[in-house]
């Protein structure tokens, strides 16, 4: 079997999780505004702005409301990742599942994170600017941790690529769709 067949199996299972969690995000907080959907579905893993901003655009808000609410609300994990992950994660390394959950999301950071390790804070923002599955601000602040890149040059160097990443988003939703 050749790499492309593993690339679009990857492919289409992180897209059923996404229906999967966008549905149920739905179903369960229907009741809330869409500006606040918005900010939620994007400051959820896997999802990010590569769910919130489509989720906008079908929900009716303009370009730039899907642009302000998704950047947004991608922005809001990254402080308390970089602050937080460390000190906890020191805490549960005790325990043998939280060992093991940890060990999987090293590794599977440090295989997409080359750029990051080559270029520091810039690679950080190429990391976090192409919406591709596994890259964005959630796997930027843990490769910011692991590369011991700063607090301020990891937000700014992150924030920059999700504002990238939410325009180039934004734009294709807006214009093709």
């Amino acid at each position: 079997m050749t790499s492309s067949y593993f690339i679009n199996t990857t492919l289409e299972r992180t897209d059923i999780v996404k229906e999967a969690i966008e549905q149920f995000v739905f179903d369960h907080f229907g009741f809330l505004p869409p500006e606040l959907i918005v900010v939620l579905i994007s400051a959820l893993p896997i999802l990010e702005l590569r769910g919130g901003i489509p989720v906008a655009h079908q929900l009716g808000l303009s370009y730039w409301e899907a642009l302000f609410y998704g950047i947004g609300g991608n922005l809001l994990p990254i402080i308390p990742i970089l602050l937080l992950f460390q000190p906890v994660s020191k805490w549960f390394l005790r325990f043998k599942a939280y060992k093991k959950f940890y060990d999987w999301l090293y590794n599977r950071t440090m295989k997409k994170s080359d750029k990051v390790e080559k270029f520091g804070a810039i690679g950080l923002i190429l990391f976090t600017a192409v919406p591709l599955p596994t890259t964005g601000a959630y796997s930027a602040s843990l490769a910011a941790i692991l590369f011991f890149i700063p607090f301020r040059f990891a937000f700014f160097a992150i924030a920059t690529g999700v504002v990238i990443a939410g325009f180039g988003i934004a734009s294709i939703m807006y214009s093709v769709f």
